[in-house]
């Protein structure tokens, strides 16, 4: 049981931590249940996926092993089916009806997944694990989330370079968490001398694009609209 609360409590901070920045017209919880459970959901056939990807990589170069799991297992992947549930599931939602809420339902899915990972990686690895990831890979993933969150607003809300910001809203992502995973696989003690500089740049980066869709939020000086 310890190991359950351990797997899950990084992911409840960080779910109530968002739920409560987003400060001028919160989200029905129906709905964010719904991007939970589906980011939760899509973990079941994406490690299926994952499993066959990543048997290409047996014979590969170590470092080129890393960077094909890193980049074409991992992170294309799983942001790939959290992109593909937040245009399912979010998207034509009529609740999603500014910049902001992008990021908390992409953040809501992105958690959904992190959840299911860590209980399996706490389940593998043992509580020690469960630990480490609380303050890396459980926060990495909603700031994937934010970064993903913060382009589908854009796409959303400025027709004209809506296409534009959609591949943005993929392609960001996936850059940022395979140069997350590939700091960590590859193994390498300079490239890994990367990794806390990467991961404080991606803090710094992901609050400013929280800060921008909150700061321009409709409902900031408009609340009536909130009525």
């Amino acid at each position: 049981m310890n190991s359950l609360y351990i797997a899950i409590a990084p992911v409840v901070v960080i779910i109530v931590y968002i739920y409560y920045r987003d400060k001028y017209e919160k989200e029905p919880k129906k709905l964010l249940i719904k991007a939970l459970v589906g980011g939760m959901l899509v973990t079941f056939p994406l490690f299926f996926v994952e499993q066959i990807l990543g048997g290409f990589s047996i014979g590969m170069p170590k470092i080129g092993a890393a960077f094909y799991n890193a980049f074409f297992v991992a992170s294309l992947m799983e942001e790939a089916f959290k992109y593909l549930a937040f245009y399912l599931l979010i998207w034509d939602d009529k609740n999603f009806n500014e910049l902001f809420d992008g990021i908390i339902y992409a953040v809501y899915i992105s958690l959904g997944f992190a959840t299911i990972e860590n209980i399996m990686y706490v389940i593998s690895y043992g509580e020690g694990t469960g630990i480490l990831r609380a303050f890396t890979a459980v926060p990495a993933h909603a700031l994937f989330g934010i970064v993903m969150g913060y382009y589908f607003g854009l796409a959303k809300f400025i027709p004209s370079l809506k296409k534009k910001f959609l591949i943005m809203a993929i392609l960001i992502p996936f850059v940022l968490h395979g140069i997350y995973d590939f700091l960590l696989m590859s193994g390498n003690e300079w490239l890994m001398l990367l990794f806390i500089p990467f991961v404080i740049f991606m803090w710094i980066y992901g609050f400013k694009k929280m800060k921008l869709h909150s700061e321009n939020s409709i409902y900031k000086d408009n609340p009536e609209l909130n009525a």
